[in-house]
């Protein structure tokens, strides 16, 4: 145990710190860009103001990018990202192709919760003349708060996985140590403990998320 401490000790917590900072920042840029739009699909597809031309757009556009395994869109968008950042590789490299995959989903997980909010709620608070952005922030994202934040934990596990699959083009991460040290080097000892480090973290985020969601739950 301690021979392998110092052998890989220094490169799995290195590892381990470049997967927080890209779930981290692109868990940031996902939530900004996911949940308004999230918050638009239900607006353009449930009221009745001529607007569904636009769900329907936004449909085919989310729908489009979540059909694509993240693998294929992470090798697919390696030119983009060089144009948007500079480079293709590590943890700057990985993070367009991150937030493009994460953003939809969330749209999606968003979507689903704020359409479970009771309608008749929504439309008595429409009936005495409270503003549209109240009604969104007070009353639907307030009544689906709870639901959101296990949409939220969902997707941070995705974009995990999605971590450790972007190790495959250099971006480093745990997913980068397995598939160097532990596939192409045969040193099986290194991926069985980046996989133990990955069940943790998961373990970990979904337990806070279901707390999380059972306190927003009794607010």
């Amino acid at each position: 145990m301690m021979a392998f401490i110092e052998r890989w000790g220094i490169t799995i917590v290195e590892a381990t710190f470049a997967t927080f900072q890209m779930v981290t920042i692109s868990l940031f840029f996902s939530i900004l860009i996911g949940l308004p739009l999230g918050v638009l699909l239900v607006i353009s597809r449930t009221n009745g103001n001529g607007h569904i031309w636009l769900y329907r757009v936004l449909n085919i556009v989310i729908n489009t990018i979540r059909s694509v395994p993240f693998i294929i869109l992470l090798f697919a968008l390696l030119p983009f990202t060089r144009v948007i950042v500079g480079t293709s590789m590590g943890v700057k490299g990985v993070i367009v192709p991150l937030v493009i995959f994460t953003a939809p989903y969330l749209a999606r997980l968003m979507e689903s919760s704020l359409l479970e909010v009771d309608q008749g709620v929504i439309e008595a608070y429409q009936a005495m003349g409270i503003k549209p952005l109240h009604i969104i922030w007070h009353v639907m994202i307030r009544e689906a708060k709870s639901s959101i934040i296990l949409g939220v934990t969902i997707a941070v596990i995705g974009l995990i996985g999605a971590t450790a699959m972007a190790g495959l083009v250099g971006a480093g991460g745990l997913g980068d140590v397995a598939y160097r040290f532990g596939h192409v080097r045969y040193q099986p000892e290194v991926m069985y403990v980046t996989i133990v480090i990955l069940i943790i973290l998961i373990q970990g985020i979904q337990s806070l998320g279901n707390v999380l969601s059972q306190k927003a739950k009794k607010d």
